[in-house]
């Protein structure tokens, strides 16, 4: 993938740089986590009025990035 993430932004100003939706002060590895225990779109929208479908759709394809460019030992 070679566009730019729109919707990702890295701030030092914002929590030490953390990657977040649009600035805001919701880090994209919160969204993942969410997602990967199991909550549904939905109801994520629901608990962070602030996010839309595509700062979620933008969450999964920047982790999808990350996999790709980062290669970390994982345990058997």
């Amino acid at each position: 993938m070679n566009k730019p993430f729109d919707r990702i932004t890295c701030d030092p100003r914002v929590l030490n740089g953390q990657a977040c939706v649009r600035g805001l002060r919701i880090p994209v590895h919160l969204v993942l986590d969410l997602l990967a225990s199991g909550e549904k779109p939905a109801e994520i929208l629901a608990d962070y009025p602030d996010l839309n479908e595509e700062d979620i759709k933008e969450c999964l394809e920047y982790g999808a990035w990350l996999a790709r460019e980062e290669s970390f030992p994982v345990s058997a």
